[in-house]
């Protein structure tokens, strides 16, 4: 049976359910598609021992009355029902080094932020607030980063540096460090890694910080709930399998993986970009994009361990802890030794729900590159579809683990002793669950040497076929909604999108 809408998604990541919604209040009829059992992407939460963890996402930022997220969010109806829980204001991040027990707090808000650290750099007052001064202009540069206005960007901030504007703010070489940090969200090789991409990832977070209570698969689940309501179709466990073509070469609709077809007049790819491009047929497409696209690094994987606490036996805290081994690592961290892994970690807490001093889990993550996994790169492992990966790779995961937890027990001593229960996550995992190529956490690396060679359009060489989520140009909760907002400017036109986003902000009183 055949099934026609007007706009049909493909993947139900973030990127493709707010542009799904977006489309979906303009009243159109849309269809959403996601292969997996789960919706949401990285959004994906999973429930062990009863507690729940987040695949993906640890914390969010500019979700205060008035800033950018908190502006989107209203549009998509869904920002009044998000649980959420403010971290830690004097230091939601915490930048640890080797054995030096000072925690080095990145605080929100812009003052508080440059007071808290002139307390440990009293010299570099100045130069802080130089640095915020920065962070803030660079991104007011950037389109749809404050919801409306700014048609386009000026290239020259594209080709500025992350390691030497950071050096040229401060010649303060562990200040240096800890304003690099949290680079573990956008995995960052600062050695390339253009001053845009620090800026608008840490922006939002200094503005303000908050946890998902119960996880981040609650924006997916409001957004399918909004979704339904709008008279939008989603389905699940449906593998898009085949693109079908007309004899124009028009492409008319979708085939699954269980033999049925969906057909629509305008369709947006929310997958992996090279997954797509199998899809549609290299000869469909410029050679010169195909290349282009096929030449981009993926960023680094990670391999995380979630432990189960015994109740009241770990002091909860509500920031994040972003360790190196050495200084000169925030460079760098994902170019890490085998033998000395991990080398850095970011680690979180979630409280109990019975007592909140006390931590019922933890979660820490390290950089892992796909070559560790290799051998079992040809096992598939899903709840839907599993498939055992053999006892050497339960072997591999497990001394993983306990190298991790012996790296933590030098911040929290006897850790071992409160630990009820260890599971973890390989690239693998994130391949299979999340769909990117080779386990990558953020898309594809970007260069400050070349920054235009992984910016696409939304717009493909098929006139009814766009783009949108973390490979399109800015990964992360923010920079996927923006892209999602981006992608339907180009369906519905921008002036329609602007006077969408203006009236919201008129009805909050706040334009």
């Amino acid at each position: 049976m055949k099934k026609n809408y007007d706009i049909l998604v493909i993947g139900s990541g973030l990127g493709g359910l707010v542009s799904a919604l977006i489309l979906a209040k303009q009243g159109l009829k849309v269809c959403v598609l996601e292969k997996n059992n789960q919706y949401g992407g990285n959004l994906q939460t999973f429930s062990r021992d009863k507690l729940i963890f987040d695949t993906g996402v640890h914390y969010i930022g500019g979700l205060s009355q008035g800033q950018n997220l908190y502006h989107f969010f209203s549009y998509l109806e869904i920002m009044n029902d998000l649980e959420l829980q403010k971290m830690d204001v004097d230091g939601y991040d915490k930048i640890t080094f080797g054995d030096d027990s000072t925690e080095y707090p990145h605080a929100q808000g812009y003052t508080n932020f440059v007071e808290q650290l002139t307390q440990f750099f009293p010299d570099e007052r100045q130069n802080l607030e130089i640095y915020c001064q920065e962070i803030q202009e660079i991104c007011n540069y950037f389109p749809r980063y404050n919801v409306v206005g700014k048609d386009n960007y000026n290239e020259e901030i594209l080709h500025l540096n992350t390691k030497r504007f950071i050096e040229s703010i401060t010649s303060n070489e562990k200040l240096q460090a800890v304003l690099l940090g949290s680079n573990f969200l956008y995995a960052g090789d600062s050695e390339n890694t253009p001053f845009y991409v620090h800026a608008l990832t840490v922006n939002s977070y200094i503005q303000s910080s908050y946890k998902c209570v119960k996880g981040g698969s609650q924006i997916s689940k409001l957004l399918i709930r909004k979704l339904r309501e709008y008279g939008a179709e989603v389905f699940k466990h449906s593998e898009v399998s085949e693109m079908i073509f007309d004899d124009k070469d028009i492409l008319r609709g979708v085939k699954t993986s269980s033999g049925k077809e969906f057909h629509a007049n305008l369709f947006i790819s929310n997958i992996e970009i090279r997954s797509m491009i199998q899809l549609i047929g290299e000869k469909r497409l410029k050679k010169s994009f195909v290349n282009r696209v096929l030449s981009w690094q993926p960023i680094s994987s990670c391999f995380s361990v979630y432990l189960v606490l015994k109740p009241n036996e770990v002091p909860n805290f509500n920031y994040n802890i972003y360790h190196y081994s050495s200084e000169d690592l925030v460079w760098n961290a994902f170019k890490y030794k085998k033998e000395n892994w991990p080398e850095t970690y970011m680690l979180s807490s979630t409280p109990s729900k019975k007592n909140e001093e006390f931590a019922e889990s933890l979660t820490a993550i390290s950089y892992m590159s796909f070559e560790e996994v290799k051998e079992w790169e040809n096992t598939f492992n899903t709840i839907t579809d599993e498939h055992e990966r053999g006892q050497l790779y339960e072997k591999f995961k497990l001394k993983k683990a306990e190298k991790m937890i012996d790296a933590l027990e030098k911040k929290f001593p006897d850790l071992r002793a409160s630990i009820k229960n260890i599971y973890t996550s390989s690239p693998l995992s994130y391949r299979d669950y999340i769909g990117s190529f080779e386990g990558n956490m953020y898309g594809y690396s970007k260069t400050s040497e070349n920054p235009l060679k992984t910016m696409v359009s939304p717009r493909t060489k098929i006139n009814n076929l766009f783009l949108t989520g973390q490979s399109v140009n800015m990964h992360g909760i923010l920079g996927c909604t923006i892209g999602a907002f981006n992608t339907c400017a180009e369906i519905l036109g921008k002036e329609l999108m602007d006077e969408r986003l203006k009236q919201m902000i008129h009805e909050n009183n706040e334009f």
